[in-house]
């Protein structure tokens, strides 16, 4: 299949390109590298710098190739930041998902694979989560996100574009294979700052309160190997190939490590002694966040390979050696 990656040469999106070309697929990558990096993108793949609130350049670039799927990773992530400037999320986020919407419409693509976050639930009303669970975002980012899946079901209604959203819960690790060269940039996440101070780059890690209700007193998150996210990409997008359905999943393993144990299991994988400092909670971190992720496994046939936490540490820390020696 000809997929069009927006946002392929970041951190999820570069290892969703991996797995397309991995399974034989054409690739044709387009991303601002504002917070990604080109190396990421192998040569076998067509790339082509541009933004998505460019609308013209978008067109171009959809009249370029018979695109027959969209991959849409393009967005501005950090939860914090969309609190303090919500104008450039709803810019970024959702008039350029219009735009990406719009041009597989006058292109005649129909099926899109939208990257949407665990934040579209905001405080669970029970754990672990699942489709069901109403969703009520308490960070502007999460908003943006589930505007977005209601645009894509109004456009599935109105345009015929099928869709698949899928909701993950918390990202990391890299590929087992080592074919990713660049580390993420700018990431505020737990474990890639546990990474950077195992590694020396920063002093210590800031620990959010330890007074939750939570075993240890921290907040407890599921983690998911971005290459098991991957896999799960390709099978939504030959889901909606085989049903022309629509489809709405959360993406994580069903387990979750308090801040605690993620630095302590990454002392021990690393030997490296992990500073960190208590601080005051932050507003707007639910104390547990699992996931349950029924419909992955029923619909698409996924199961996570790689997400053990172990694995996910040890898969960062050899990517933070390489690039620290």
């Amino acid at each position: 299949m000809n997929s069009l990656v927006i946002g392929g040469a970041g951190y999820i999106g570069s290892h969703v390109v991996l797995e397309l070309l991995d399974q034989g697929h054409q690739v044709t990558v387009f991303d601002n590298l504002s917070t990604s990096s080109r190396k990421n993108v192998p040569e076998a793949v067509t790339f082509i710098q541009g933004d998505i609130l460019d609308e013209s350049t978008l067109q171009s670039v959809f009249q370029s190739a018979n695109f027959e799927a969209v991959f849409h990773f393009a967005a501005l992530k950090a939860a914090g930041n969309s609190m303090i400037d919500p104008g450039a999320f709803a810019k970024q986020n959702i008039s350029g998902s219009i735009n990406v919407l719009n041009a597989m419409v006058t292109n005649s693509v129909d099926k899109i694979i939208f990257s949407s976050s665990a934040a579209v639930y905001g405080y669970p009303k029970y754990n672990p989560i699942d489709e069901n669970h109403p969703p009520d975002p308490i960070n502007f980012y999460g908003f943006t996100k589930l505007e977005i899946e209601r645009l894509l079901k109004w456009y599935s209604q109105l345009k015929g574009i099928r869709y698949a959203a899928l909701r993950y819960f918390n990202t990391a690790g890299y590929d087992p294979k080592g074919h990713i060269t660049e580390l993420e940039r700018n990431c505020a996440n737990i474990l890639p700052i546990v990474m950077e101070t195992a590694s020396g780059l920063r002093e210590k890690v800031l620990v959010f309160g330890d007074d939750y209700d939570t075993h240890g007193g921290t907040c407890v998150r599921d983690y998911i190997h971005v290459t098991d996210l991957a896999t799960a990409h390709i099978k939504a997008m030959n889901y909606l190939t085989e049903t022309n359905e629509d489809l709405t999943i959360n993406l994580g393993k069903g387990k979750g490590y308090s801040v605690f144990e993620v630095i302590n299991l990454t002392e021990d994988i690393t030997e490296r002694k992990i500073l960190f400092e208590i601080t005051d909670r932050r507003m707007g971190d639910p104390a547990k966040l699992e996931a349950k992720s029924i419909y992955a496994v029923d619909l698409l046939g996924w199961v996570p390979e790689y997400s053990e936490l172990e694995n996910i540490i040890q898969t960062m820390w050899v990517m933070f050696v390489e690039k620290n020696d």
